[in-house]
């Protein structure tokens, strides 16, 4: 199996990765930057919490966030979502990924369910979950399930949301330890969309259980 051994080579894997075929409008179903998504993955890899670890990856769309966990050593990556489109375009990217000798299927466990059904528990989740912005408190949702999923949490949101998510994590007994920025480029996905690219404050951030 072929090794990622840079940041940058991680953005170039993901960023050749199909994106959504019929993104759906509530679900804010937007592609995650592939140059975000690779920082933050490193910077999760650099503290220990990808390696040989079972992940989840909450509202994964087409995998990116899972995808790039298994690239750089995760042992098991589930990717949960409800949109079974998106589930199987995250499918042909892992076997896309497989015939290119970077990761192996068998490490991947495909799961479509509602948010509200998850029960599975891992090491950690990784997730860029919906923000809030069509359904109102998604973002709170997915938040409460991912702590419920596993002891450390790594979930982008718009940053000017990180007062109302350092109380929500703290009484879910959960403290936020770090926190990183990205002016994410959101690129026109839908109809209503007038500019080409859109590009908003977003953060990730880490929470762990005490």
């Amino acid at each position: 199996m072929k090794k990622i051994s840079s940041k940058s080579q991680l953005a170039i894997v993901l960023s050749k990765l199909e994106g959504f075929s019929d993104p759906k409008v509530k679900a804010e179903q937007y592609v995650t930057d592939s140059e975000a998504a690779a920082s933050a993955l490193w910077n999760v890899n650099l503290l220990g919490d990808i390696e040989g670890k079972v992940i989840a990856d909450l509202g994964c769309g087409t995998g990116i966030l899972g995808i790039g966990a298994m690239l750089l050593g995760a042992r098991k990556a589930f990717l949960i979502d409800s949109d079974e489109k998106a589930l199987n375009t995250a499918k042909n990217n892992i076997l896309k990924l497989e015939s290119e000798d970077l990761v192996n299927k068998e490490g991947f466990e495909l799961v479509s369910q509602d948010i509200n059904e998850v029960s599975v528990k891992t090491d950690i989740v990784v997730q860029n979950p919906p923000f809030g912005t069509k359904i109102k408190h998604q973002d709170a949702v997915f938040l409460e399930k991912a702590i419920e999923t596993a002891p450390v949490v790594y979930s982008f949101h718009k940053s000017e949301s990180k007062g109302f998510l350092d109380r929500l994590s703290s009484k879910k007994n959960a403290k936020m330890t770090h926190e990183w920025h990205f002016r994410l480029p959101l690129k026109a996905t839908f109809s209503f969309h007038r500019r080409q690219i859109h590009r908003i404050d977003v953060s990730c951030f880490r929470f762990e259980k005490s």
